[in-house]
């Protein structure tokens, strides 16, 4: 069974300043080009990264997320299937190149399993068999002339696909908010996490406190009672603390 892995290729340079620099711009009269150079000199010193995330929160806080959609970051997401990727281009305020499998060939490892057929003696079974017997048709068609990008119609969602994605900082949080919801299904709840590690890791002060909306807004919009910041806040209600 295929691992979902993801690694971020590319990235806008000094993110986190980049996007400190555009809330700055919009509040100071500080000499443009000037201010760029005293940023770089000194956003690597604790107390004006303090600064850096104070004024960046302030004004998300007060809604103006367009200086976010300057910092851009670039990912590889393998090991997901169709089904996940589909899911994942409905984010439209992105960039996408897929694995095409009108050029590529399918072969028979290539094919995500979910974790409640696995567990499954009997599901397996028969998802290996029909995955297997899809395959062997894929060939046949194959050998009896008809293209790859119509022999692949017999060939099930469950196929991966890797996909390159380039999105900004806004649209990252606005995707990882729905995406590592529980309401999303397990593959791209898992892609989302892996990205969201990634992109911490270059701009810690841009995703501070990022997660599924629940956890950004401090209530479940989709009024799951048995969502974790809905649990969390009935714990707090009941003078219980948070959840472990």
């Amino acid at each position: 069974m295929p691992v979902i892995q993801v690694k971020l290729l590319a990235y806008t340079p000094n993110p986190d300043a980049v996007v400190y620099y555009a809330t700055k711009l919009t509040y100071t009269t500080d000499e443009p080009l000037n201010m760029w150079d005293d940023i770089l000199a000194h956003k690597d010193e604790p107390k004006y990264r303090r600064r850096m995330k104070k004024l960046i929160h302030t004004v998300l806080k007060r809604g103006h997320h367009s200086v976010l959609e300057h910092a851009n970051f670039t990912f590889i997401v393998d090991g997901c299937s169709r089904v996940c990727t589909h899911q994942l281009v409905r984010h439209r305020i992105a960039s996408y190149s897929q694995r095409s499998h009108r050029y590529t060939e399918i072969n028979d490892e290539a094919f995500q399993v979910p974790t409640t057929i696995a567990d499954n003696e009997e599901a397996i079974a028969l998802y290996r068999e029909h995955i297997g017997k899809s395959v062997e048709l894929y060939h046949k068609l194959l050998d009896l002339g008809i293209p790859r990008e119509d022999a692949r119609f017999l060939i099930p969602q469950a196929v991966t696909s890797p996909i390159m994605v380039t999105m900004n900082a806004r649209e990252l949080i606005h995707f990882f908010g729905l995406r590592l919801c529980t309401h999303a299904q397990w593959e791209i709840r898992q892609a989302a996490a892996l990205m969201l590690n990634e992109v911490k890791k270059v701009a810690p002060i841009i995703f501070d406190g990022v997660g599924p909306r629940c956890v950004m807004l401090g209530y479940c919009p989709e009024g799951d009672d048995d969502c974790y910041m809905n649990i969390v806040i009935k714990q707090k209600g009941r003078g219980e603390g948070s959840a472990s």
